[in-house]
């Protein structure tokens, strides 16, 4: 590893003890090893500072960072990005699991591609036990080399959990940060593939973890929720209504932004159009997580066997 690593992954967390040390564990795991972990502590109250703390006593690609007051998670996902040093950037959750060779895999997908700005594997939704809930098969069209087909492709389709894969710093740097309003996720990631395609590497990987204290969980509404990305959207000013204004004003905005030649662009604006006359067919904003449960025992695949750091995880 050299003193600037090459990968930066950011790690925003709020009062995630729980999960922390396996999440941890899978990280420093990798076979991938040039990289540097920053972790955003947004002022915890449960033991993630004491968990933090041990674990970058111990490794010291972990840059510890802990804020005096809880700003809420969508700036804390941007500071993670604010302070990243490498070329390529990825984000990673407190509570989900990491096959050991999900970074290797991926960034020998960027190195073999030079035009594709994202890399990501397969999933599966994991429950608080670790166990298989629901593999995810990624029918998204992102990989085609044309914007208006990468575009209409997230704006239709169930949407992955692309935020999650590996990413180009310098794409990040050229798009508007991530917002607060209702899925400011998904226009955030359809601002990226419109600066090029993204490439999904063929093996199970990277496993999304479900349980009751999620954010999304815990903040079921849309105002919660809202608030939870930014307390600044709590009080009257931030109706659900401009929630989801802003949300498709998102998406146009994106547009707008993006460098795309005109005819793309109009492109592009005819499916938001078809979109939202629509209001998308069923199951288009579906998370992977809200489907049925399926029996784990369809997956010809083991998660200990995949996940580094899981037999010996703190307890």
């Amino acid at each position: 590893m050299t003193d600037r690593p090459r990968l930066s992954i950011g790690l925003p967390v709020y009062n995630g003890e729980e999960y922390l040390a396996e999440s941890f564990d899978a990280l420093l795991g990798q076979t991938y090893e040039d990289f540097e972990l920053i972790v955003s502590d947004n002022a915890s109250t449960d033991g993630t500072e004491d968990v933090c703390r041990r674990y970058a006593a111990k490794d010291s690609r972990i840059r510890y960072l802990r804020l005096p007051r809880n700003i809420g998670a969508t700036p804390n996902h941007n500071r993670v990005l604010a302070e990243s040093r490498g070329e390529l950037f990825k984000w990673a959750s407190h509570d989900d699991l990491y096959g050991r060779d999900l970074l290797r895999r991926c960034v020998e997908a960027l190195d073999e591609r030079p035009e594709t700005i994202l890399a990501h594997s397969g999933q599966a939704v994991i429950d608080g036990d670790g166990r298989v809930k629901v593999p995810y098969e990624y029918t998204l069209a992102t990989d085609s080399p044309h914007a208006p087909d990468r575009f209409r492709s997230l704006l239709f389709e169930p949407g992955g959990d692309d935020f999650y894969g590996v990413m180009r710093t310098d794409v990040l740097r050229r798009v508007k940060p991530m917002d607060s309003y209702h899925h400011a996720d998904r226009t955030y990631v359809a601002e990226i593939t419109l600066h090029g395609p993204f490439h999904q590497v063929p093996e199970l990987l990277y496993f999304r973890r479900d349980h009751p204290h999620r954010a999304e969980r815990a903040n079921p509404g849309k105002r919660s929720r809202c608030v939870n990305l930014d307390p600044r959207r709590a009080g009257p000013l931030h109706p659900t209504p401009r929630l989801l204004a802003e949300y498709v004003w998102g998406f146009a905005s994106a547009i707008r932004r993006a460098p795309l030649s005109s005819a793309d662009r109009r492109a592009c604006f005819g499916h938001l159009a078809a979109w939202m006359t629509s209001r998308a067919r069923p199951g288009a904003g579906e998370r992977v997580e809200d489907r049925a449960p399926v029996d784990p025992a369809r997956l010809d695949v083991s998660v200990d066997a995949l996940v580094a750091g899981r037999e010996g995880r703190q307890p």
